[in-house]
Formats: structure tokens, sequence, C-alpha cells
């Protein structure tokens, strides 16, 4: 969980996510995270939710001529040897290609190196595989680079086909490579494992079998695509998701037997359980010793031999946790004096090169710039970085070049070899290149927001429905839901270290359970005491047989205020004579139901006024909010959603806007947080000027405030005693006058409120106004009855309809029917 000072959300088109809600019944989230990822269009919509995209494997580049050399040695019963790489990428493609070379009708070798060896081809692994009779040599996951070693390959007899995803250089390997980013096929992403699995269905159909036959090993082409963190779109999106229904039904025994040792069901497998709880224990073995225990337990029929393989596994990833934060700890006072830097290098003696990627992955995290971490051991050292989405490390590490022994990877994650007294020359080189690319901006850590929802909203429903939009992981993350102007409750520990913490999510009314990992008590129950924009992820928690919503925090910042303004705003005479110039027996200058009714009414009661307010902010729409009373509701506004708006929020009374309904041309969204006085309000504002949508988000708060208002400006009573004592007999003129007539309290009253006074003092010859000279002089006249004015008369009778609308048959939640709302 991340404190930060800022988050971001794209704008996105508001009418585009309405029509994804009313044709394919998604909730207003929902379509509103679907279009910000580009998939606006229900049809776009609809494809993206059934990930089935699956396209032809003879379009992937070299396909053909590697199916052509592996069936010709399959065919001539030469020796096929297989090497791969350590990690869980590496480990499911070597164990998927083996799978492949068997259906086939080949035995083959196999070989992964260790982490002492490096990663990729080695000499002495091609000298090894030579000896054992190999005169096919196949590579997955690695060899795009290995110019001398497939040279030497050659030289011993061996023909080489390489497999690989990993950024190739400007010369290819004289060999037959097929790689997803070479060619212009649509899966320029395809992680190794995927890359095998197509080739793997290219093989099967050459050689006369079912194609369909690769799908047996989706499962493990799921999980490397999930643990690889490749994007997961297009065709990646496809095996990740069907890898996962795989993985939950498989029989395979180590598989079984690695879900037994996290203490995962596997009914619970998703890509977070993968990423976080599989892949680890998978990655341990190649990263504290070597990968082949891995490989075993993805070939073997064995259910003893998987589960004893499986702890096995389990214990090597709990020697890595340790071990992770060993490191981590000491990289942390490392890099204490780098901070200044916009990249971070830090190396130190007896590192385990197996664990300092992780140790990097770590650091960004925290210091939200690119890092990198070198185990040292003697002369030399092996590093491994990771970076930030603005900035491409692998070209970072390529502008110091000429200070290292080798590297390679990709522009989020790379590996590297240096001699120890080159580490220093490195960082500079390294933090000179990141500095003139990243800006300030860059280095901050900022939340980047899918959807602004009200608490209300984090449902169970909504929870399961997100969980269409997954599998998640790199290029589709989960989706990260803000809920603005809410509290952090009920903090306490969680975990045998207490090093989470559980808290109640409190917003709008509403209550929501959620964690935050890695957050202490102490430092999350610091941030309850005021108003914090919450960043959460929503999911299913299932626990003890129950099955509820629950949040996981992302970050949270200080709800920041920004300033309202008043558009309808007229000074007080302008307003006091526009008041006795009208009928005191209409509410707008002309009838609302004679204008054309432009826009479209939405319902939103109920959603959330902040969450529904922070939602159509932040699609970069104009925002009006129309309210019964602009400076009474200001300070809640300004504090809550105002700094949502970049340049502050837009407010108008009912009463402005009902006077001079141009002022709605330039807003998309007239959102409505007070109810109108009658229901003929809600088709004045359909039928004012501009197009866009009507929103109506009051609830009963909002009802008994827009009442008692009302009751303060049509009960006239009260007030015109006041007045009356103020004139004492005589007269009042120009600032003394206004000063009556706007009385002393927190809230003037407005410059309509001082025309139905004088309206009715004069109706009832009590008082002489003069609008010339704005004096006021009182009448000697006896004791009257209020009800002789016309005027006083219609004000009642407009109070009344308000008590009626608002208090009346049509209760908070009663939808305006089609006919009024148009």
């Amino acid at each position: 969980m991340k404190l930060t000072s800022r988050w971001t959300c794209e704008p996105y088109d508001v009418a585009a996510a309405a029509r994804l809600t009313a044709e394919m019944g998604l909730s207003p989230a929902a379509a509103a995270i679907l279009t910000r990822r580009g998939h606006g269009d229900p049809v776009a919509a609809r494809a993206f939710l059934r990930a089935s995209e699956r396209s032809d494997p003879a379009h992937l580049f070299g396909v053909g001529e590697a199916c052509e050399v592996i069936l010709r040695h399959v065919r001539a019963r030469a020796r096929v040897a297989v090497f791969g790489d350590y990690d869980v990428d590496g480990v499911c493609s070597v164990a998927m290609m083996i799978r492949t070379l068997r259906a086939l009708g080949a035995e083959p070798l196999w070989r992964l190196p260790s982490r002492d060896e490096g990663y990729g081809l080695s000499t002495a692994a091609v000298q090894e595989l030579a000896v054992a009779g190999a005169k096919l040599l196949v590579t997955v996951d690695c060899g795009v680079g290995s110019m001398e070693e497939i040279a030497l390959a050659r030289e011993c007899g061996m023909e080489v086909v390489v497999t690989d995803h990993h950024r190739p250089p400007d010369t290819l390997p004289d060999c037959p490579v097929v790689h997803p980013g070479l060619g212009p096929g649509p899966d320029r992403e395809l992680c190794a494992a995927g890359v095998v699995l197509k080739l793997s269905e290219a093989l099967r159909g050459r050689a006369g079998l079912d194609p369909r036959g690769a799908e047996e090993d989706i499962d493990l082409a799921g999980l490397a695509t999930v643990c690889d963190m490749v994007a997961l779109q297009g065709e990646n999106r496809r095996i990740a998701r069907q890898g996962m229904e795989a993985l939950a039904r498989t029989r395979r025994p180590g598989l079984r037997a690695l879900m037994r040792v996290a203490g995962l069901e596997p009914g619970e497998v998703d890509a977070r359980a993968a990423g976080y709880r599989l892949g680890p224990r998978l990655n341990a073995a190649g990263r504290l010793q070597r990968a082949d225990a891995a490989l075993e337990l993805l070939l073997t029929e064995d259910p003893e031999r998987a589960d004893q393989v499986a702890r096995e596994l389990d214990l090597l990833n709990r020697d890595r946790q340790e071990t992770e934060q060993r490191i981590l700890s000491a990289a942390e006072v490392a890099c204490a004096d780098q901070l200044h830097a916009a990249a971070i290098v830090v190396a130190g003696e007896g590192w385990h090169p197996g664990v300092v990627g992780i140790v990097a992955s770590r650091l960004v995290e925290r210091h939200r710039r690119p890092c990198v971490v070198i185990g040292l051991d003697g002369d030399a050292g092996r590093g491994s970085g990771r970076s930030i989405a603005s900035y491409d490390l692998h070209a970072g590490i390529a502008s110091g070049e000429r200070h290292l022994l080798g590297f390679g990877g990709h522009r989020m994650a790379a590996g590297l070899q240096i001699e120890t007294d080159r580490v220093t020359e490195f960082r500079a080189a390294l933090a000179a290149h990141a500095g003139g690319l990243l800006s300030p901006a860059d280095l901050i850590g900022a939340q980047k927001v899918d959807a602004v929802l009200g608490g209300g909203d984090l449902t169970l429903d909504l929870a399961e429905e997100l969980e269409r939009l997954g599998p998640f992981g790199a290029g589709n993350p989960a989706p990260a839901l803000l809920v603005p102007a809410a509290r952090i409750e009920h903090v306490t520990a969680m975990g045998e270290e207490r090093a989470h913490a559980r808290f109640s999510l409190v917003a709008g009314g509403a209550r929501a359970r959620g964690v935050a990992f890695r957050t202490s008590q102490r430092s999350l129950a610091a941030c309850g005491a005021q108003p914090h924009d919450v960043a959460v992820s929503l999911e299913r928690n299932c626990w003890n047989g129950r099955v509820e919503p629950r949040v996981a925090m992302c970050s949270l910042s200080p709800t920041r205020p920004g300033p309202l303004h008043d558009l309808g705003v007229r000074p007080f005479w302008e307003e006091l004579e526009s008041e006795l110039a009208g009928d005191p027996a209409l509410w707008w200058p002309a009838s609302p139901e004679a204008r054309s009714q432009a826009r479209v009414v939405g319902d939103r009661r109920g959603e959330g006024f902040a969450g529904l307010a922070g939602d159509l902010l932040t699609s970069g729409e104009p925002v009006l909010v129309v309210v019964a009373d602009v400076e009474r509701r200001r300070k809640a506004l300004e504090a809550l959603v105002a700094g949502m708006a970049p340049a502050g929020l837009g407010a108008v009374s009912w009463s402005a806007i009902g006077a001079d309904p141009t002022v709605a041309a330039a807003y998309s969204h007239l959102l409505v947080l007070d109810p109108p006085p009658t229901e003929e309000g809600v088709a004045l504002l359909a039928g004012a000027p501009g197009r866009g949508i009507v929103h109506l988000a009051w609830g009963d708060p909002e009802r008994s405030f827009t009442a008692a208002y009302w009751r303060a400006q049509l009960a006239v009573r009260p007030t015109l005693a006041e007045l009356w004592h103020a004139l004492d007999g005589g007269s009042l003129a120009g600032p003394a006058l206004e000063s009556s007539l706007r009385g002393s309290g927190a809230y003037p009253r407005s410059g309509a409120m001082g025309g139905r006074l004088l309206r009715v003092l004069s109706e009832l010859a009590l008082v002489d106004f003069d609008v010339t000279t704005r004096s006021c002089r009182a009448l000697p006249g006896a004791r009257t009855d209020l009800e002789r004015s016309a005027a006083y008369r219609a004000y009642d009778a407009r109070l009344a309809a308000v008590n009626r609308f608002l208090t009346g048959t049509e209760g908070a939640d009663t939808p305006i029917s089609e006919a009024r709302a148009g």
C-alpha cells in the first residue's frame, strides 16, 4: 500500500460507457473501466470479455522452418535436446517442448542452467549435449542472442532451432528462429511458453496429429504467461484465462501437490494465486539451486514423488523469503544516499543472484524509480533490474554497456554481468541516462485509477462482475477503484508478524471490510482523522464457508479541497428587482414543459454523491452541480469533491438556473445534488440548452435539506416581523436597507428573499418602496392580516407544493416518470 500525494485517472466517454450499461447490462463502474481501457464499443467489449482470441500459428515468425527441421530429426529418430531457463516460464516451456516431442514420437534430452552458470545457452551446456549425442538442439526462453554458443553447437555437429521472446539483437543467429516480436503477427507479446504452445500446435498439424492436442498443456502455458508478466492482451489473455481454468481442474500430480503445499484449493486458482503462491515455489529451485526439481515436478506422473518434490520446493521458497528479506534490508541501507538520483544501483558481496531481481522490485515499489541490484562474488557480480512504466530499462543499461561484461532483457526488467570495480561507473551512467529522460513527476508515486465510485458500490455483485475483466496482470492490471472522501476506521493488525492491517472503509453512509498489506496498524490508523481518497481493488473473500466483498488497499491520499464557482450569483439589488418584476405564483419564468428536451435523464440516486461526482469529474467532461443554495453547500462541496475538478467545480442554484437556463449550455453533465422544489424541475434541466445527461443524485438527507431551505425562503412571516421592527416606523435606504433585508445570520438572505418581503409589505400598504432610490418608508396603518396579500398567499401555496413534492407520496427512491423527466 502506498501513501501517495496524488492519483491519476484517464478521461473517458461517459455516453459510450452508458451504452455499454444499457446494451450489456454492465454496472456503471465496469462500463467505465472497459471504456477507459479502450473497449467502449459494445462489439469490442464483448470480444474482450470473451477472451477467445486465437491466432494461426503459421503467422508466428520462423515457425515453418522450425517445424521442418524438428520433424525431419524426429522422423530420422535423431536425438533431440531441449535447453531452457530456470524461471517459471523457462521450466514450463521445457516441460511443454518435451511433451510435444514425445507426442511426435521422440525421446528428448533436456538441460537447464543453474544460477551459477547464468542465463542463456552456455559453452558447457553445448559441449555436454554434444557428448550425449544430441543432433538437434531446441532452445526455449533463450538463445536469440547466443551467437557464439550456436556456432559452437554447429561445429559439434548439431542443428539448432531457437524459440525465444526476449528482445532480439540486430543480427539473428544463423539458424531457424521462432520469435513473436520479429514478424507481423498479432501476438508480439507471447512469453516463451506461449511461443512453444503455438509451435506445438503447428508441429502436430504438420505431423498429421490433431493440433488441438497442444491445448493439453494450456495449464502450463497459462501459469507461465501470468508469472512472466507479459501483457495479458490478445491471445495472451485467452492463454491466461483458459490456463487458469485448466489449472483449477488439472490432474497433473505435480501441480496438485504444489497447490497442497501452497494451501490452495483447486477452485481458488486464479491469476493472483498463480503469480503469488504457485510461481514463487516453482521459481525457488532456480533461484537458490537448480531448476531441475521444478521441471521434475511438472513432468512426473508419480503422486508420491510429486508430494516429495513439492515439499522440497516449499522449503526452498521459505529459504528464499528469508534470503530476500536479509538482502532487502542491506539494499535499503545501501541506496539511502542515492534517493536524489533518477535511478538506483546497489551492490553487495554475497547477495544471492537468484533473489536480487525480487529485491529490485521491492526497491522500485518503495522509491518509484528504476533499480538495479547486483550480487557480488569477488571480482565480478550478476545483477537484475526492474523499472517503472515511463522508463526503458533495457535502453538505460545499454547506455552503460561499456562498463558491463554482458546484459539482456526488456523494457521493464533486465539482467547483467559486471566486474566489481566497474559498478560505480555503471551507477553514474545509468543515473545520468535516467535523469535525462525522467521528469520529477515520473518519480512521484502516483496511483492510476480505473473508476471512481461510492462506498455503497463496493458490493459482492460488483466484485464478481469485475472478475469477468480478468485474468489480471501485466497489461491488464486489476482495476483500481477510487472511493473519494472516505474515512479509515477500526484499524487492527493482522498476520503472524503483524505486518499487515485490517480496517473499515466508510464512505457515503456505507461500510466495507478491507485489508492493507505491508502496512502497519499504526501508520494506517494515523490516516483516520481526515477524509482520504482511497484506491482499492475489490475481491471476493472466501473464509470459513462465507463469501463477502473485501477491498485491498492500493493507496490513499488526503482528499484535496478545491474552489466552488457560483455560476448563478447576481448582485443583490438586481436579484431583488427581478423578483419584484416576476409573478410570485411561478417558479420558473416560462413553463419547462414548453421546452424541447435534448438531455437524457439518468436516475443515479442511492449511489453516493461523492463517488458519482468523482466519476463524472474524472471523465474530463464538463460538470455543473445543481443545488438548492450554493452558499449553504459550498463548504462541503469544496472540501469533498471540488478538488477533483482541475479548474474548480461549477455550481448553480435551482432559482438561478430556472431564471436563466442558458447557464447550462456549456456543460455535458448536470449533476443534481438537491431535488427541485417541484416536479417540473427535472423537465427544466432536460430542456436546458446543450446536450448531455442530467444525473439525479439526491437522497433523503437532500430532500430534508431542500424542504428546510424553501421553508426559510417562502414562510416569510417571521422575517417580515424582523424587517418591520428594523423600520421602527421610519425609513431605511441604500446600504442600511440592504443590511436589514439581508439579516445577520450565517447565510445572508438573498435579493429574491428581500423582494418577497418588500412585495408583501407593499401589497398590505405597510411600506412604500422606491426602487429607484432603493429606499423603504413605513406607512401608518393598523395591524393587518397577512392573508390579504396576494403575494403572501402565492408564497404559501408554493411552500405547500414543495412539501407535497418533497415529503409527500413520492419517496426518495421513487423513479421520476419518463414523461416528466423527458
